[in-house]
């Protein structure tokens, strides 16, 4: 799905959601923005869950669906917003039990649950044998820059990288933050191998596709803000895709007043493309 023909800017969810079964819908961005929740957003899906269809929250967070529903909890969202979620740490944790050895983990301590249930020794960066990348350590004071010697010294080493977390930025409030994806990025440009699960990468939509059960995928709308993971990832997948305007791409995008036309050119120029258009979910 990549033409240049013009998405459908919509009004609302509701306006379009009687055309599907199931929303696979992003988290960060859409639901909330790192600090609180989005009051529409949790309406629209609210109303869809009650007008039949399934929700799934697909998120590429590195941590268990659990603890991203524990923090939405204290966002105050409501669980009757969705059925379930499906995070790239789910999709991930099979692939870090696939590594052999013992693993450096960069990232912060919240994470250290995507390694519950898994059977990897956790090592200083001189013993490992493999990386799993779920975020930065600091992710308020650093950057990717910070890491560039580290990533040299373990790419000369042919160490292969798990990336939990296949975002590049986020915002948080008003502010950007860098995920594991900027390391990633970098660590292939070093020559690195790097293995990820999350959007757009398939392992997480078929997680997602099981949880709803026997919906064809024609009957599946994503949702979502990020050009080359929601979006990106819901092309490869083949279903339709409702892209958020107003999200971390907006002033890309052109913010608010930007035509539908030049939109639809842009995604084009990236060899993608989306059914409809709204600035924020509601």
């Amino acid at each position: 799905m990549t033409n240049k023909r013009p998405a459908r800017r919509i009004e609302s969810l509701a306006a379009v959601s009687d055309g599907y079964d199931a929303i696979f819908c992003d988290v960060w961005g859409v639901v909330h923005d790192g600090l609180t929740k989005k009051r529409p957003a949790e309406a629209a899906l609210a109303a869809a869950r009650e007008a039949g269809l399934k929700v799934v929250l697909l998120t590429n967070a590195p941590r268990p669906a659990a603890a991203v529903a524990a923090q939405l909890d204290t966002f105050g969202f409501s669980r009757a917003a969705y059925d379930g979620i499906v995070t790239s740490g789910d999709a991930t944790a099979a692939l870090i039990g696939e590594l052999d050895g013992p693993v450096f983990h960069i990232g912060p301590a919240r994470d250290f649950d995507l390694f519950e249930g898994v059977s990897v020794e956790r090592v200083a960066e001189a013993d490992a044998e493999a990386v799993v990348a779920t975020g930065l350590f600091d992710d308020e004071a650093e950057s990717p820059a910070d890491y560039a010697e580290m990533l040299a010294r373990l790419a000369a080493r042919g160490l292969p990288m798990v990336c939990a977390n296949p975002d590049i930025v986020v915002h948080r409030g008003d502010r950007l933050i860098f995920c594991a994806g900027a390391l990633a990025r970098d660590y292939e440009a070093l020559g690195g191998t790097v293995r990820l699960a999350g959007k757009p990468h398939r392992p997480i939509y078929d997680v997602a596709s099981r949880l709803v059960g026997a919906v064809d995928r024609s009957r599946i709308l994503a949702i979502g803000d990020g050009l080359m993971t929601d979006i990106a990832g819901a092309n490869r997948f083949g279903i339709d895709v409702l892209l958020i305007t107003e999200g971390i791409h907006g002033a890309e995008l052109g913010g608010p007043d930007a035509a539908s036309e030049a939109i639809a050119a842009m995604l084009a120029e990236k060899g993608l493309a989306a059914n409809y258009l709204m600035a924020d979910l509601q």
